[in-house]
């Protein structure tokens, strides 16, 4: 019974990760219109339960260390403002992704540092 609640778990996490890319490219590309405030929203609270659901112990060291260079490279892609000029869908891209990955990023680094204190 516990192995089926995994993964039904892990099913849900990679589905709303899915989901949450997309959403956040589709924000990015500015196709939400009058609803682009209820989908930023929805790809933050996604950005959560992929932080809660879609991480297993093992992957914490490698979604950690991809989580954080994919918030600082996009971060740094919006600041720069190289991407203003060339095409700038991808800084509301870049945007929608960091809306999707902080949360998540973050929930994975406090659910680690639980476990270390556990320990």
């Amino acid at each position: 019974m516990a192995k089926k609640s995994r993964e039904k778990s892990n099913l849900l996490g990679k589905w709303s990760f899915l989901i949450g890319i997309i959403l956040a490219v589709l924000l990015g590309l500015g196709f939400t219109s009058t609803y682009q405030q209820q989908m930023l929203w929805a790809v933050f609270l996604i950005g959560i339960v992929v932080g809660l659901l879609n991480v297993t112990t093992k992957e914490v060291s490698a979604f950690l260390t991809s989580g954080m260079i994919l918030v600082l490279v996009s971060f740094l892609g919006i600041e720069v403002g190289i991407f203003d000029v060339v095409a700038p869908v991808i800084v509301n891209i870049l945007k929608g992704i960091l809306t999707l990955f902080v949360p998540a990023t973050i929930i994975v680094a406090l659910r680690a540092v639980f476990v270390m204190a556990k320990e």
